[in-house]
């Protein structure tokens, strides 16, 4: 949460672009903190994106003219969409950039996540910081009062006002 992961595929994306390049970008169809089908920086840059959902066929969607696919809360991929992503990038030579988080509020992987990390040829963390000054690797889902949530569905969208980004010391310290 927090680090810029949105801010560098939009970033990458305008790269590509810059040099003539086609570029799909893609980001869950359940995030729609900014609307359906947006790509947004908390540092104000948002672009339209396509969506993919539990339907979403990524071999039969991309075609071999793609210079590269970017793929935002990538989390939320199933395990057969992380293979048609990893066999795009294989057989068919398509560079895929996925940016996501790898765990959830419990600390527990998220499937799409856990799939990713086993598949990638290539694993490059955004950093962000915990308010102890330490890096941040974990979250914490807060309710609207600030307060830890312990319990609950893996998904919940929310930005900053339902997480927090947390190092491994605060995250457990704050279990008990």
């Amino acid at each position: 949460m927090n680090a810029g992961k949105s801010t560098a595929m939009l970033q990458v994306a305008h790269n590509y672009e810059e040099q003539g390049q086609q570029v799909r970008l893609f980001t869950a169809a359940i995030d729609s903190r900014y609307g359906v089908g947006k790509v947004t920086s908390r540092l104000g840059p948002q672009r339209e994106t396509e969506v993919f959902d539990a339907n979403t066929d990524f071999l039969q969607t991309i075609e071999h003219k793609i210079a590269c696919v970017l793929v935002d809360e990538a989390q939320f991929l199933l395990k057969e969409q992380v293979k048609q992503l990893h066999q795009l990038a294989q057989v068919r030579g398509i560079p895929v950039i996925t940016y996501g988080l790898r765990s959830d509020f419990l600390g527990e992987p998220f499937p799409g996540s856990a799939y990713l990390l086993a598949l990638a040829d290539d694993i490059e963390e955004i950093k962000n910081i915990c308010t102890c000054g330490k890096k941040a690797t974990m979250n914490i889902r807060v309710d609207e009062n600030g307060k830890r949530i312990k319990e609950g569905e893996q998904i919940s969208i929310g930005g900053n006002e339902s997480y927090r980004q947390a190092c491994g010391r605060c995250f457990y310290s704050e279990i008990h």
